[in-house]
């Protein structure tokens, strides 16, 4: 089955990659997930529209990459969310959430699935959260969560 890939996929490939996979795989579960387009002619002039929003989004090199990282380093980011009298939240925060947070405190705009939390934040306080910029180029966000 021949597919366009509209996210990135780990060990297939980037978005706007034409890619041949078995026939369940892309049915039951690219599909189905929005990971990805079944391939026709029309579909591959799409391939232009994502590569450049890619881009656009994309961080240009290692450089680029170490200055960002400076920037989120030297962020102070709070996240309001609803919690109970002992400081445990309903739910937990997500990278989305930590993402808009990053993004409301003036930060660059970050993808979520760059967002790497080591165990899920479910209580106030203060926070470490990993953030791969690049393969070679991680930042350490500081988050602080507060209850609303």
């Amino acid at each position: 089955m021949k597919l366009i890939l509209s996210q990135e996929v780990e060990g297939l490939g980037a978005p706007g990659d034409i890619v041949e996979v078995k026939d369940g795989y892309g049915r039951n579960y690219l599909v189905p997930r929005g990971l990805a387009i079944g391939w026709t002619r029309g579909a591959e002039k799409q391939i232009v529209t994502i590569k450049r929003a890619r881009d656009a989004r994309a961080i240009q090199g290692k450089e680029h990459a170490s200055e960002v990282k400076n920037q989120l380093e030297q962020l102070a980011v709070k996240l309001d969310v609803k919690a109970g009298d002992t400081g445990r939240l309903f739910g937990s925060v997500t990278p989305a959430d930590i993402a808009a947070a990053i993004k409301a405190a003036g930060g660059p705009l970050v993808e979520k699935r760059a967002i790497a939390i080591a165990s899920p934040i479910k209580t106030t306080g203060k926070h470490q959260v990993s953030v791969q910029l690049h393969p070679e180029v991680a930042a350490t966000v500081r988050l602080e969560v507060a209850a609303n």
